[in-house]
């Protein structure tokens, strides 16, 4: 948001690419993994055999009713909900990064949330859709040699800036494969909804909505609480909800943050 902010600042529009993975984590190859981590990373000896083991003759099985379906045998993937799965995702795709660096596209990479935004003059939209296309040509390449797939049809285009540029003007699509992506006025990114002008007015709505709806369930069972487990639920699911990424709204107009105030 603060590059956002300061291109915007320049009169200048940031094209964003939100780009969405296909079950990502659970696509992850061990053979990939452990060589990138030797070759790119220096883990050797001792620790490359102990993440080796972490991640060779991994089992799963569903439970139901008391009936176990069969062991299926993992020969790839990294765990999801453990504290070592993100961090091996992230090492496994940080190649990704010089290659999109290397076109002079930035990229920002939170797990397997990848997003890429180029920043242009209003006038040189047309460049800046094809700066992004030929990214997202080789990233795709990338993905697949990495045993990784693009999902297409989820991805987000969003262009930002000023608000009388970023509305008055017709952006064009940008395609990747057979697909074209037409622009959108808002994107949801890591949770919070960003629009086209750089105002939070949707987002702060949202966030209004979500607390309204948890203020209502607690009501419910207010009688049966006291007055400690009370606090303790409002702070879990409302205070939570209203502090999280609220130094984005910094600046923004007194109607768009009184809601929240009020909230609190």
């Amino acid at each position: 948001m603060n590059d956002f902010l300061r291109a915007a600042d320049l009169g200048k529009m940031s094209a964003l690419c939100l780009l969405d993975l296909s079950s990502a984590f659970d696509t992850v190859d061990h053979h990939l993994l452990l060589d990138r981590l030797q070759c790119r990373f220096g883990v050797v000896g001792k620790a490359l055999d102990w993440f080796r083991s972490y991640l060779h003759n991994r089992t799963y099985s569903v439970v139901h009713a008391s009936v176990m379906s069969d062991i299926v045998h993992l020969t790839c993937s990294v765990p999801q909900w453990s504290v070592l799965g993100p961090l091996l995702f992230i090492l496994y795709t940080a190649e990704l990064m010089d290659i999109v660096e290397d076109l002079g596209v930035n990229i920002h990479i939170y797990a397997d949330d990848t997003q890429l935004y180029v920043q242009c003059s209003p006038r040189d939209a047309t460049g800046a859709v094809s700066k992004l296309e030929l990214c997202l040509e080789r990233v795709d390449r990338w993905m697949s040699a990495s045993r990784l797939k693009l999902n297409s049809e989820k991805f987000k285009v969003i262009w930002v800036g000023p608000k009388r540029t970023a509305t008055q003007h017709a952006w064009p699509p940008i395609k990747i494969g057979t697909s074209s992506i037409d622009a959108s006025d808002n994107a949801r990114l890591l949770g919070v909804l960003i629009s086209a002008h750089l105002s939070f007015e949707r987002h702060v709505t949202k966030v209004d909505g979500l607390c309204f709806y948890q203020l209502h369930q607690l009501r419910s069972v207010r009688q049966s609480l006291d007055a400690d487990v009370a606090v303790k639920l409002i702070r879990a699911f409302i205070s939570s909800c209203v502090d999280y990424c609220c130094s984005l709204l910094a600046g923004s107009p007194r109607s768009v943050i009184d809601n929240l105030n009020s909230r609190e």
